[in-house]
């Protein structure tokens, strides 16, 4: 199918089943490419174009001279896009969860006694500064 060893294209397969890329959801368009490649590319549509129905994500490749190689390399970069959007959207649920815990999460003895400390002391150097301004308004 691609101008790449069967190694290459049997793990290009597996890597679309494990992300659940089926090859009826990638709609495939050829284009002429505007790159330098003589007669070959102003003949032929070596330019490839993949758009992932599901995901809405688009690819164009017009890297090599040969549309096959080119499909593949389309392909992989589709794959690569697809990976990314999923990955980043788990980490950010992840991370959403985890900000989550961190606010439910009770606080040790010592760390409420710190923090009503830290009060006290706040509302004492406050009400000094009420004690101020009841002194100068009197005179």
């Amino acid at each position: 199918m691609f101008l790449v060893s069967p190694e290459k294209e049997k793990k290009l397969f597996e890597r679309m089943k494990a992300l659940g890329v089926r090859q009826v959801d990638i709609e495939e368009k050829f284009i002429r490419s505007s790159s330098p490649g003589g007669q070959n590319v102003n003949k032929t549509s070596t330019c490839v174009y993949l758009k992932h129905i599901p995901t809405g994500l688009r690819v164009k490749c017009q890297r090599e001279r040969a549309q096959s190689l080119n499909r593949y390399l389309a392909r992989r970069r589709l794959l690569d896009l697809i990976e990314q959007k999923e990955k980043g959207f788990i980490a950010a649920e992840r991370e959403r969860i985890e900000k989550i815990r961190r606010q439910k999460k009770r606080r040790s003895r010592r760390a409420k006694e710190k923090i009503l400390r830290n009060k006290h002391l706040l509302s004492e150097k406050k009400s000094q500064r009420i004690g101020i301004k009841a002194h100068f308004i009197e005179d």
